[in-house]
């Protein structure tokens, strides 16, 4: 099994910056994949950026130049990060690594809120 825990999500003006912080434990060292995912109110769950093993980077078009995702091997830990947020970015984000041993795992989800 592998745990996810996220942290870094809040309140923020349109334009503004968050770092999401997605902490892994467990069974990881067969992740060949990792992710964030987020959904809105009435929306089905979209991808938002992904990364491989070998570091390789995927962003869905409506992030591309404002959101990075990225990784810290040593720390077991898995970062987005946003700037010039906007309000269609509000969502509930989910991060999510893959396993060929353990399957999909995600995380509890965390609210990011874009609002003046």
């Amino acid at each position: 099994q592998v745990q996810l825990v996220e942290s870094g999500g809040g309140l923020v003006q349109p334009g503004g910056s968050l770092r999401l912080s997605c902490a892994a434990s467990g069974s990881i060292f067969r992740i060949v994949a990792m992710g964030w995912y987020r959904q809105a109110p009435g929306k089905q769950r979209e991808l938002v950026a992904n990364m491989s093993s070998s570091g390789s980077t995927a962003y869905a078009d409506s992030v591309k130049g404002r959101f990075t995702i990225s990784r810290d091997n040593a720390k077991n830990t898995m970062y987005l990060q946003m700037s010039g947020l906007k309000s269609e970015d509000t969502a509930v984000y989910y991060c999510n690594v893959y396993s060929p041993i353990v399957g999909n795992s995600w995380g509890q989800g965390i609210q990011v809120t874009v609002s003046s």
